[in-house]
């Protein structure tokens, strides 16, 4: 899996297809990824002293990892990411301008 914590994607399918956020959380054994303010789902979070009140939150459920797709930082546009050796060290690269994502 090429996309880590932090980067930006863009949504390709589903209820959020066309919205962009940063990677929050990447589940390399699920193949899934879950981007804030992407795939919000209620939760009931229950009170955990007498003075606090049960309540529903809103949180972002993890996505699988084919439905997004990387942001380059320096061309803005939706890529897929190539694989280069720099100096003994792989890097990521942006497939459409060849720049260091």
């Amino acid at each position: 899996m090429r996309i880590k914590k932090g980067d930006q994607v863009k949504i390709l399918t589903g209820k959020d297809r066309g919205r962009v956020g940063r990677v929050l959380k990447v589940l390399r054994s699920e193949e899934r990824v879950t981007v804030e303010k992407v795939n919000m789902v209620k939760k009931h979070r229950k009170a955990r002293t007498q003075q606090e009140k049960s309540e529903r939150v809103m949180i972002p459920a993890p996505i699988n990892v084919s439905n997004v797709q990387l942001v380059c930082p320096k061309c803005d546009k939706i890529t897929r990411i190539g694989i280069k050796r720099v100096q003994d060290k792989n890097v990521r690269v942006c497939k459409k301008c060849a720049a260091e994502v």
